[in-house]
């Protein structure tokens, strides 16, 4: 079954987030450690048949690449490099961490719970996602 994986990439931790067989929806999946992420993806693409990374990319409001976008850079070629068959796309990710906050208080995640940032960041990987989800529809 085919999946795609949607990444949100930090310097400490990376979320991520898989789609479902037919790529309709995005959920999330876990959160690594960035030393780890490359292992992990490893792994993940052993077990099942990942066809696409949809990568969150920092941009600024004026819509140029904000400084995070250095090490976001850096990670994608690491992508390319350990999983050259396999296409990279990049989707915007201004205000997912904001939107991830949202969606944890309106499904009703405890405010102690909302102070995890592993799981703001595996929330942050799935909106990505499913941006690119919707935006790709046919």
């Amino acid at each position: 079954m085919n999946r795609m994986i949607g990444i949100d990439y930090g310097r400490k931790r990376v979320g991520v987030a898989v789609s479902d067989p037919l790529g309709i929806f995005a959920s999330g999946l876990e959160t690594v450690r960035a030393a780890d992420i490359v292992d992990y993806l490893k792994n993940y693409t052993q077990k099942e048949n990942v066809t696409l990374f949809v990568v969150g990319y920092p941009m600024n409001l004026n819509n140029k690449p904000s400084e995070a976008a250095k090490d976001v850079d850096q990670f994608l070629n690491l992508l390319k490099k350990h999983f050259p068959q396999i296409p990279v796309k990049l989707e915007d990710e201004r205000f997912t961490s904001q939107l991830a906050m949202r969606a944890m208080i309106d499904g009703g995640v405890k405010k102690m719970d909302r102070r995890d940032k592993s799981m703001v960041d595996k929330v942050s990987a799935a909106i990505i996602l499913q941006t690119f989800l919707d935006r790709t529809k046919v």
